[in-house]
């Protein structure tokens, strides 16, 4: 873990913010980058006092909308073809591929919320939803809302777990604890939504 450490140190004193940028951007168009991993060390130095917290979050914000939207260009463009060579010469990458696409025939739109907070999922998101001629305000919606809150859910955690920051990767490639915090406020909203339907003086 510590040649890691080595080595995203050597990346951020080279490019600052930018790698963060490029490293969110690229994996969220559809190239296996560890965008989650480099936000997380961002706010680990954010936490340090390298980095302003505010700014590694807006930057991941813009760097998971504006990938999975050029995902979704290259998906519409080149449909499930394109997809199928991409993947063709790796099983990791078609499993991951297959699992995308059973998550849009079970969840439809949300999928491409939901794929944000999943490792490996997230990469394809883009791409299958444009391959589906998934309607782009859609996506854009379901895609903007989920860059929120997964860019604030993984720099906070890297940010209040700073000084455990080796134990926290650890923590979310087991368990994928964003997924837990998107599903946890999904859950909130659908609950606030039927309240707020309820007429008064019913259960």
């Amino acid at each position: 873990m510590e040649w890691i450490a080595a080595k995203f140190l050597e990346l951020f004193s080279h490019f600052g913010y930018w790698a963060v940028f490029f490293g969110v951007m690229l994996e969220n168009a559809g190239l296996p980058v560890p965008g989650e991993t480099i936000l997380l060390f961002a706010s680990f130095l954010a936490w340090r006092g390298d980095f302003r917290l505010a700014l590694v979050i807006l930057i991941a914000c813009c760097g998971a909308t504006l990938g999975d939207n050029i995902g979704f260009a290259i998906g519409r463009r080149g449909g499930r073809p394109l997809l199928e060579r991409y993947t063709r010469r790796s099983k990791h990458l078609h499993k991951r591929l297959v699992q995308a696409e059973g998550f849009f025939r079970r969840h439809g739109s949300w999928t491409v919320f939901i794929a944000r907070f999943v490792t490996g999922l997230r990469v394809f998101a883009g791409p299958l939803a444009g391959a589906l001629h998934m309607p782009w305000p859609r996506f854009l919606f379901f895609n903007f809302s989920g860059a929120v809150i997964w860019s604030i859910a993984i720099s906070l955690a890297g940010y209040f777990f700073g000084s455990q920051w080796e134990r926290l990767i650890h923590i979310i490639k087991s368990v994928n604890i964003g997924i837990l915090v998107a599903v946890a406020l999904v859950v909130y909203l659908l609950w606030r939504r039927h309240s707020r339907s309820q007429p008064p003086g019913t259960d």
